[in-house]
């Protein structure tokens, strides 16, 4: 059974950092693609960004240029590195990984960005 576990969420102030882990339950080469998705309350989910298994990775506009998708795959864990946080970025965010027609979501991890 494929199980994604989040971890790294919290509370920081506006500026700040913080990187989320998703721990894959089997090789994380196995996904076509994995990804962070976010959502807020009242609003749909959203992409925020992605990487395939070939390594190549794309971004949401909103955090082009201060969010980093990574992976280590001998720990088959992909990290979302988060800098220059803002209160918009505030929301729950999910691990997300396709394998074949199956997608894996993972419990979601809170990130609060005070002013």
């Amino acid at each position: 059974q494929v199980q994604l576990v989040e971890s790294g969420g919290g509370l920081v102030e506006a500026g700040g950092s913080l990187r989320l882990s998703c721990a894959a339950s089997i090789s994380i080469l196995s996904f076509n693609a994995m990804a962070w998705y976010r959502q807020a309350p009242g609003t749909q989910r959203e992409l925020v960004a992605r990487i395939t298994s070939g390594g190549s990775t794309n971004y949401a506009d909103s955090v082009k240029g201060r969010f980093t998708i990574s992976r280590d795959t001998a720990k088959n864990t992909v990290y979302l590195q988060m800098n220059s946080l803002e209160p918009e970025d505030t929301a729950v965010y999910y691990c997300n990984a396709w394998r074949y027609s199956t997608a894996y979501w993972g419990q979601g991890t809170q990130v609060t960005v005070s002013s």
